[in-house]
């Protein structure tokens, strides 16, 4: 088990990573150099070899392998994004980048998406090296950048311009599960991460003739865009269950002594009560639209008015995806992809994911493990074109009350000092097993 001194280190580096400001505002405005640094030197004080590598200046990411003993296992990637997203200091209690440690609790950004993870997988790596530990499987240490926006300079570049440095990796593990979720009605729930919905970032631009604002204008951009928008908005998506959250409304009901009727998911959820939230935005496709930009002057009708859009499909959903955004848009709107990434899904009764649960459940005997599938997406997109499954599998033992996913981007964020001991106990069960 990891020792005295990682738990400590832990926090610390936490704290310290946290300090170093490394917000991520899209279009490239990024530094997470210093940030690579002090991870690099981390993981070089426990005698492994971090590499450095940037696509762009100052861009930069970290790969370091731990081998294992069984040369012909497959290997494990371990990965965690060093960037941000922005942070405004007048809204917060602390300021963000101070990683200021308070009342047994960690503040800043970054404490839970994911600096926290980050100094776990540094601690686990010093206490292996203090202890003489060596995992019967290859770890390959993965710290990345610009997973805050389109990852083109982190682990899209690594997987594109450097896949040696993963040889044998088959199943990697990041972000975004196995933190306690409580139903308000004494249950502790731990759902670990097997599948992502797919991401689709879209420009909508609707095109017309341009004008006087005092005339009649039957080919107006702005009214194309907004009626195109307000369908997109207000379309409701068909239910699509996949693999993974069939398996999670399978578990949820059993846990709660509701029958599994899959024919009638809407209900199904109504009867899970709070926990519904773990499996709600995964059930359909969506796209909601978020950015607005049209016209220079209020008297003159613009010949082109744009909009942005968050669509995410389920695995398999794509097409369907595509072909109800054609019909939305209509004639007048063309749409494209501003960003695409593939959905991904990972099997729930993988030798893994069995010791996920186990160590886990070594830990948090009272909790209960389900499998989920995240609305959002990871690094593990762009690692998946080199053949690696992904998992989510942050663990994080929280007190109720403790809203975990309200704090990914939002104000106040922070973490427990005893979630992070928890989670260093549990990954390092989990990765001692692997």
């Amino acid at each position: 088990m990891a020792d005295g001194q990682a738990m400590d280190e832990v926090v610390t580096f936490t704290s310290e990573l946290i300090r170093i400001d490394t917000t991520n505002r899209g279009g490239g405005d990024c530094q997470e150099r210093p940030a690579a640094e002090y991870a690099a030197a981390r993981l070089a004080e426990a005698g492994l070899e971090p590499v450095l590598l940037e696509r762009t200046r100052g861009r930069t990411n970290v790969v370091a392998r731990i081998e294992g003993t069984d040369p012909a296992a497959d290997a494990l990637l371990l990965h965690g994004h060093l960037d941000v997203v922005p942070a405004e200091a007048r809204d917060w209690s602390v300021h963000p980048f101070s990683g200021e440690i308070r009342d047994g609790v960690v503040w800043g950004r970054g404490a839970v998406d994911m600096k926290n993870m980050d100094a776990m997988i540094l601690a686990i790596a010093r206490s292996w090296a203090r202890e003489g530990v060596r995992p019967r499987r290859d770890i390959v240490v993965a710290f990345t950048a610009d997973e805050e926006a389109s990852a083109e300079d982190g682990s899209g570049f690594l997987a594109d311009e450097h896949p040696g440095l993963f040889a044998g990796c088959t199943e990697g593990v990041s972000e975004s599960g196995a933190f306690t979720f409580h139903d308000g009605g004494g249950r502790q729930i731990y759902p670990i991460a097997a599948g992502e919905r797919g991401t689709g970032w879209l420009r909508l631009t609707a095109r017309g003739r341009a004008g006087h604002g005092s005339k009649v204008n039957k080919e107006n951009a702005v009214t194309r865009l907004a009626a195109a928008i307000a369908r997109v908005g207000a379309h409701e998506w068909p239910l699509r269950l996949t693999p993974t959250v069939r398996a999670a409304l399978t578990e949820l009901a059993v846990l709660y002594g509701i029958e599994p009727d899959l024919t009638d998911v809407d209900r199904l959820l109504e009867k899970l009560g709070p926990a519904a939230k773990l499996v709600e935005a995964t059930v359909r496709n969506s796209a909601n639209p978020t950015m607005l930009d049209a016209g220079y002057k209020v008297n003159v009708i613009p010949g082109e008015a744009v909009a942005h859009v968050d669509g995410r499909y389920l695995p398999g959903g794509e097409d369907e995806f595509r072909t109800t955004l054609d019909l939305l848009t209509g004639p007048d709107v063309d749409w494209e992809f501003h960003h695409r990434e593939v959905a991904l899904q990972a099997p729930v009764d993988s030798p893994t994911y069995a010791r996920m649960r186990a160590a886990v459940e070594e830990f948090a005997p009272e909790g209960h493990v389900v499998p989920y599938c995240m609305s959002g997406g990871t690094d593990a997109k762009q690692f998946s074109r080199l053949g690696i499954t992904g998992y989510g599998f942050t663990p994080l033992k929280l007190p109720e009350g403790f809203d975990y996913q309200a704090l990914f981007h939002g104000v106040d964020e922070r973490v427990p000092v005893e979630a992070l001991h928890f989670g260093v106990r549990v990954l390092d069960r989990f990765l001692r097993t692997a």
